[in-house]
């Protein structure tokens, strides 16, 4: 069962499209790439990996910390959307100013993708809680997967632009490849912004739980709203799970392009295979929601979590740009569809709605506090071993860990 595509839908579904080029572009394809070979050339490459991944551990931790007072005070005073535009409108432009960054200025380079970071997670802080106003509980899992899935397609949409862009700069007007980069962090920031605008325009905001409350009530509420999940173990249950497993899945996709370079990959092997992980993971996430209406959302969940550990101990024997395409089809088969049913699995638990957002700021608090744990896991193992493969095993472990305790929470009947 789906609902109609109605405007407010695909309006909402759609900042999913806008920011996923951030995730793309920025976070996965050429940040990475640009940071070792423009920014931080005269860094060794373990050394870089280590920067990179504890900037984006550090970026996470201090979101993690304010998520939940986000939440409360998005609830009480109504701000949900507020709240989208404004960690967006950050994103957007901080994706701009990367071109300013002068070349050997690693160090700017990193304060500035840690605040784009905060900006793409602020904004999807508000994103999750505003599923409520444009989905019933009957339909949350289509809904959260046809989000997910248009965010691949659009995010694949802009980086083949961006590859033409970087590999024929002359098409383009651009003296090199460094400047055609610039600009396509440029073009991110422009179309994030620019498709935000139907859910500005179209979605409602969520009602205001006390409008006239004080900013000391905002935090009375954090308490309160931690209370009320301790109080359910299920939700506990799943928010430890969710902890470790969604930390091996950002992982994977914060990392990917790092761990290639480390091993010898072209560059242009790497975004071929982005691309792929793209244009794939639309279909694919879609699918899931299918699958999770005949097998159970939590069955699919573990489905995606096992074919992931299988990906982990495969790829610490990869060698070719055909093994890594090979891995980019598996992942984008699978983390659309994790990351979709997680979302609305957690939206079924929520004992309050009227509080949705706030709930979400624990649901994002326990998502990025993980993200503080794998890519300093992958960075230090790196370093350690000056051996890029045994940081796939340390990913492995968080997903064993993960979908063991999730077999242990019930599902809601709801989604």
């Amino acid at each position: 069962m789906k609902p109609n595509i109605d405007r407010k839908i695909f309006s909402w579904a759609l900042y999913d499209w806008a920011n996923s080029a951030f995730a793309t572009t920025v976070v996965a394809a050429f940040f990475p790439i640009f940071f070792k070979k423009y920014w931080a050339a005269s860094l060794p490459a373990t050394e870089s990996t280590f920067y990179l991944g504890t900037t984006m551990s550090l970026a996470a931790l201090l979101f993690a910390v304010f998520a939940p007072i986000l939440g409360s005070f998005a609830d009480l005073y109504g701000m949900a959307k507020r709240g989208l535009v404004f960690f967006a409108s950050l994103g957007s432009l901080v994706c701009c100013l990367f071109y300013f960054v002068p070349q050997e200025s690693w160090m700017v380079a990193l304060a500035l993708y840690g605040l784009a970071w905060i900006g793409f997670s602020g904004g999807n802080l508000f994103y999750d809680s505003l599923i409520f106003t444009v989905s019933d509980e009957k339909h949350m899992n289509w809904v959260s997967c046809f989000g997910y899935g248009l965010g691949y397609l659009g995010g694949g949409v802009l980086v083949v632009v961006n590859a033409l862009m970087v590999t024929k700069p002359e098409l383009f007007g651009f003296t090199d490849s460094a400047e055609a980069v610039k600009w396509a962090f440029i073009s991110v920031g422009v179309w994030w912004f620019l498709f935000s605008i139907p859910l500005i325009l179209f979605v409602k905001e969520r009602k205001p739980v006390n409008k006239k409350a004080s900013w000391l009530v905002g935090f009375k509420e954090v308490l309160q709203t931690l209370q009320k999940i301790r109080k359910h173990k299920t939700l506990v249950l799943f928010l430890i799970a969710y902890f470790f497993y969604i930390d091996g899945v950002h992982t994977i996709y914060k990392m990917a392009v790092d761990f290639a370079l480390s091993i010898n990959l072209q560059s242009a092997d790497l975004i071929k295979a982005i691309v792929i992980v793209q244009f794939v993971g639309f279909p694919a996430t879609i699918v899931f929601s299918y699958l999770a209406k005949k097998t159970g959302t939590k069955n699919g969940i573990l489905l995606g979590i096992a074919i992931y550990s299988v990906m982990c101990l495969a790829g610490a024997f990869i060698s070719t740009a055909t093994h890594f395409y090979i891995l980019a089809v598996v992942l984008g088969l699978v983390q659309g569809g994790v990351q979709a049913l997680s979302r609305s699995m957690y939206a079924g638990l929520i004992p309050d709605k009227s509080h949705s957002t706030e709930f979400f700021g624990f649901y994002n608090m326990f998502g990025k506090f993980s993200a503080v744990l794998g890519p300093f896991l992958v960075g230090i193992t790196s370093l350690i071993s000056d051996n890029s493969r045994l940081s796939l095993l340390a990913i492995l472990v968080l997903f064993v860990i993960g979908g063991a305790l999730l077999i242990r929470v019930s599902e809601p009947r709801t989604i």
